[in-house]
């Protein structure tokens, strides 16, 4: 299942980065991704369905909105049953 926590800040300012499987949305184009790795200061996004990943800032990213989240969803159950 793919889950989201939100970028926030703790206590000393650092950024509390999303954990690998959530999904998220690239705030630049609005491509929602799962979250695939985290390397320097880059998180690694995949579209739900497959494909290519892309590199994107942790500032640059938002938890989806349940129409997105339910819309990736349908996508990644669409795939395994072939449509």
């Amino acid at each position: 299942m793919v889950t989201m926590t939100a970028p926030t800040s703790d206590t000393g300012g650092h950024t509390i980065l999303p954990d690998v499987g959530a999904l998220v949305v690239d705030r630049r184009d609005g491509k929602v991704g799962v979250v695939m790795g985290h390397v320097g200061p880059y998180m690694q996004l995949r579209p739900p369905r497959g494909g290519l990943e892309w590199d994107v800032s942790p500032e640059d990213v938002r938890p989806p909105t349940p129409t997105e989240e339910l819309s990736a969803k349908v996508a990644v159950a669409n795939r395994r049953w072939g449509r």
